[in-house]
């Protein structure tokens, strides 16, 4: 289902592959035309979404087709190895992690993962994971520091289970411990929001040396929807929260929340998933090459400088 934003791009890219069919079908010259079409769809995507509003960029990081974790690990990384559970209680689907290879170097993968279709959106958990994909999320973090690989993590969720079941096996304690165990950390560790950045289920993997959010994603302490529900008592007022709660990617790093907007192609990441991975690619060999040449005492001053300065300010 398109977005509302999108529809007189959509026309208007239908149109042009109608003139083209046409053209080709009747051997027809057609190529001003078009040409004049596909001037006009630039000029619109280009204004389209140089202006969307902060909810219309968080309806973009839902949008089906948007890049999951595993089409990351695809297109991004090689000789991907998935480990699974937690080596207490189960294997949380919502959570992938594993050891992979990047540009040459070994290195641990964790992130959210969503579902493509209803039945798989079940069985992921709608990307919010119990604590037992924390707990395997953690196992990720000892590997690499065992062996002294790289972590990266792709955080893309709504904000951790929060449902009685997960309550009951400790999830706060768990999303507590995730948190410091990546703040300990020896080895450089990024962190990309993908698409959504919800809450202490993003923050769990998201205490990176280096803070990466893709162009139309957004992150914050709660989502649009909790947020009008705690705040007017009515979810409808998501779109009044959003702006209220300024959680996209431009704001975020006006804040100094994260170090670096990665973009993505006009129309956004899911109209052209291996464009916007590309540049998500380049983004991580840029960061990552500036982190490996610290020492494992740097590695640990820089994370906690970087946090320790979210938020500060200077009265005057």
């Amino acid at each position: 289902m398109p977005l509302e934003f999108e529809q007189p791009i959509l026309e208007l890219e239908a149109r042009i592959r109608e003139l083209r069919d046409y053209a080709e079908a009747g051997g027809v010259d057609l190529s001003d035309e078009i040409g004049l079409l596909e001037q006009k769809l630039e000029r619109l995507q280009r204004e389209t979404f140089a202006n969307l509003t902060r909810w219309q960029r968080v309806q973009l990081a839902r949008a089906p087709g948007r890049p999951t974790t595993l089409d990351v690990v695809e297109r991004v990384f090689e000789d991907f190895i998935e480990l699974h559970g937690d080596r207490a209680f189960a294997d949380d689907p919502a959570i992938v992690a594993g050891l992979a290879r990047f540009r040459g170097r070994s290195v641990v993968v964790v992130g959210h993962q969503k579902g493509k279709t209803t039945k798989e959106n079940i069985h992921r958990n709608f990307g919010m994971p119990h604590p037992e994909g924390y707990r395997k999320a953690m196992r990720m973090m000892d590997m690499a520091d065992r062996f002294g690989f790289p972590l990266i993590s792709l955080i893309d969720t709504p904000g951790a289970y929060p449902g009685v079941s997960a309550e009951e096996r400790g999830q706060a304690w768990v999303i507590a411990q995730s948190i410091q165990r990546m703040g300990r950390l020896r080895v450089p560790a990024l962190a990309v929001i993908l698409g959504e950045g919800g809450s202490g289920g993003a923050l769990a993997i998201g205490v990176g040396n280096r803070v990466l959010i893709m162009e139309n994603a957004w992150y914050s302490v709660i989502s649009p929807e909790s947020c009008a529900a705690i705040l007017w008592r009515d979810a409808a007022q998501a779109e009044q929260a959003a702006e209220a709660l300024r959680l996209t990617a431009r704001d975020l790093k006006e804040l100094g929340v994260v170090d670096r907007v990665v973009p993505e192609p006009g129309g956004g990441a899911h109209r052209n998933p291996e464009g916007a991975m590309d540049a998500l690619a380049e983004a991580l060999a840029e960061e990552l090459a500036e982190l490996e040449p610290l020492s494992p005492e740097e590695l640990l001053a820089d994370r906690y400088r970087r946090f320790r300065e979210m938020g500060a300010v200077e009265i005057v």
